[in-house]
C-alpha cells in the first residue's frame, strides 16, 4: 500500500515547481562582434589557443605551468570548494530518495503496578526496535529547485576554479617573463656599464696629459656610479620574479630548480595572436560563466521560499516491536506497525515566508547585476589589453630607433673627443642619452611581454589545457 501511494505521488514531483524558470541573460547584441582595438595590434580573428603559453616555444615555461595547476594552493583551494559544492549537490539530490530511519533499544526499570498483572515482577527490561520510512512528496518543487540551486552553486564552483586557473597561468607566465626580463636589462645595464669605464679610462688618460680638466674627470666617474646603481634593483626584480614563481609553483624558494633563471632574453612572440570575437570571448570566459551559474542558483532560490509557502507532504510508514526479550519481540503479539501521510503548513503567519521570498528575489537582481557587470569588465579587459599590447608595439619601435640614432651619436662623439674637436660634455652627454635608450628598449621588452600576458589572461583561455605528465624537479 505504501509503495502504491509512493509511486503514484512520485508522478507530481514536475507538475507545479513555485517561483520562476530561469531564464539566461542575453549579453549586448555588440559584444557578439569582432573587437574595436584588434587592429591596434598584430592579432588574427582565429580562436585562442587554449595552451597559450606554448606559442612562446619555452619548455621550462611549460613545465612550470604544468607545476603550478599541479601544486599552486590557490588551486588546491579552489579544488576544494569544488568538491564541497559538489558534495553539497549530491545532499541536495537525497531529498528525491526516502528517508529511513533505524532504531533499536533496551531499557530496564519498573513498571506501574496498573501496567503489570498482579503478582507478575514490576522491575523488567524492555526492548524495542523499529524501521521508519518517509518521503516528500515535492508537490510544489521544493526539493526540485533546491536540487537545481545546489547544481548552479558547483558549476559556479567549477568555474571559479577554471578561473583561478587562468589567473596563475598567467601569473606564472608573467612571473617567469619578469625574471628573465631583468636578466637582460641586467646584461644591457652591464653592457653601458663596460663602456662608461672605458669613458672614465679615456677621461683619465686625457687628464694625465693635461688635455682635460679633473671636473670632467669627476662627471663621467659620476655617470658611471649612476649607472652602476641601476643593477641592484634589476637584481632584486630578477630575485623577486624567481620568489614569486616558487610560489606560483608550490616551492620554498630554495626548491626552485637553477634552469629557471638560466633564460637570459624576455619572452618574444614571433607570429600574431589568435583572439577571436566578441560572442567566443564570453562563452569561454569563466568568470562570465560563474556570474551566470550564481544566477541560475539565484534564481532557484526564490522557488525554494516560496514552496516554502505552501504545505509540505510526506510520506510515512513505521514498522516496529517492543517486548520484555529479545526473543520475544519477534512473535506476533509484540508487532506494531503505522502508515500514513503528513502534513506540514506554516499558516495562518506567512510573513517571514514572503520576506525570505522578498529577500531571495533581491540576490537574484543581486546576481542580475554582477552578470552584467562580469560581461562588460570580459569585453573591457580585452579592448584594454589590445590596445596597450598595439600601442606598446609602437612605442617600441620609436625606442628602438632612438637607441640606435643615441649609439650612433655616442660613437661620433667618442671619436671626436679623441680628436680634440668637441668638448667632454658634449660626449658625456652622448653617453648618458644612449644608456638611458637602451634601458628604455630593454624596459619596454618587459612591458610588451606583460602586455601580452594581460591580453592572453583577458582572453580567458587556458584552464581546459591538461597539465603534462612531465614536471620540473
Amino acid at each position: 500500500m505504501f509503495r502504491t501511494l509512493l509511486l503514484a505521488t512520485s508522478a507530481l514531483l514536475t507538475v507545479a515547481a513555485a517561483g520562476p524558470n530561469y531564464v539566461r541573460p542575453t549579453p549586448p547584441a555588440s559584444a557578439d562582434g569582432a573587437f574595436i582595438k584588434a587592429p591596434a595590434a598584430p592579432v588574427t580573428q582565429g580562436e585562442p589557443d587554449q595552451a597559450w603559453w606554448r606559442l612562446y616555444q619555452d619548455p621550462v615555461l611549460d613545465r612550470l605551468i604544468a607545476d603550478a595547476f599541479a601544486a599552486n594552493t590557490d588551486i588546491r583551494v579552489a579544488v576544494a570548494n569544488l568538491d564541497r559544492a559538489r558534495a553539497l549537490l549530491r545532499e541536495s539530490r537525497s531529498g528525491r530518495l526516502p528517508q529511513t530511519n533505524v532504531g533499536a533499544g533496551a531499557t530496564y526499570g519498573r513498571l506501574p503496578e496498573t501496567q503489570r498483572a498482579a503478582g507478575v515482577q514490576r522491575d523488567d527490561w524492555s526492548f524495542d526496535t523499529g524501521l521508519s520510512v518517509s518521503y516528500e512528496v515535492d508537490l510544489f518543487g521544493r526539493v526540485g529547485r533546491s536540487i537545481e540551486a545546489a547544481r548552479g552553486d558547483a558549476q559556479a564552483a567549477e568555474a571559479a576554479r577554471d578561473a583561478v586557473k587562468v589567473a596563475i597561468a598567467a601569473e606564472t607566465a608573467r612571473a617567469y617573463a619578469d625574471a628573465s626580463s631583468a636578466v637582460e636589462r641586467l646584461a644591457v645595464a652591464d653592457r653601458t656599464l663596460g663602456l662608461l669605464d672605458k669613458v672614465v679610462t679615456l677621461t683619465g688618460k686625457r687628464f694625465e696629459v693635461g688635455r682635460t680638466s679633473a671636473l670632467d674627470v669627476s662627471r663621467a666617474s659620476a655617470l658611471r656610479e649612476q649607472q652602476r646603481a641601476t643593477l641592484s634593483p634589476l637584481r632584486a626584480q630578477r630575485d623577486a620574479a624567481l620568489f614569486r614563481l616558487a610560489t606560483l609553483t608550490g616551492r620554498a624558494p630554495a626548491d626552485l630548480p637553477a634552469e629557471v633563471g638560466a633564460r637570459k632574453l624576455t619572452l618574444r612572440l614571433d607570429r600574431p595572436i589568435p583572439v577571436g570575437d566578441g560572442r567566443g570571448l564570453l562563452a569561454r570566459r569563466p568568470d562570465v560563466r560563474e556570474a551566470e551559474r550564481k544566477l541560475a542558483a539565484e534564481t532557484a532560490r526564490i522557488g525554494i521560499a516560496t514552496a516554502d509557502l505552501y504545505p509540505r507532504i510526506s510520506l510515512g510508514g513505521s514498522f516496529g516491536s517492543t517486548g520484555p526479550s529479545i526473543g520475544d519481540m519477534f512473535t506476533g503479539g509484540p508487532l506494531r506497525w503505522l502508515l500514513g501521510p503528513l502534513l506540514s503548513w506554516n499558516f495562518p503567519n506567512q510573513e517571514a515566508g514572503r520576506a525570505k521570498i522578498a529577500q531571495a528575489r533581491a540576490s537574484t537582481q543581486a546576481a542580475l547585476a554582477g552578470f552584467d557587470g562580469t560581461v562588460l569588465r570580459a569585453l573591457e579587459e580585452t579592448e584594454t589589453a589590445l590596445s596597450a599590447y598595439g600601442h606598446e608595439l609602437e612605442r617600441r619601435e620609436a625606442l628602438r630607433e632612438a637607441a640606435a640614432q643615441a649609439q650612433t651619436a655616442a660613437n661620433i662623439s667618442r671619436a671626436q673627443l679623441r680628436e680634440g674637436r668637441v668638448d667632454f660634455l658634449i660626449v658625456l652627454d652622448a653617453e648618458r642619452t644612449s644608456a638611458s635608450a637602451d634601458a628604455d628598449l630593454a624596459a619596454s621588452d618587459a612591458r610588451i611581454a606583460n602586455a601580452q600576458v594581460d591580453l592572453f589572461r583577458a582572453l580567458g583561455g587556458g584552464w581546459q589545457e591538461e597539465a603534462p605528465k612531465v614536471a620540473m624537479r
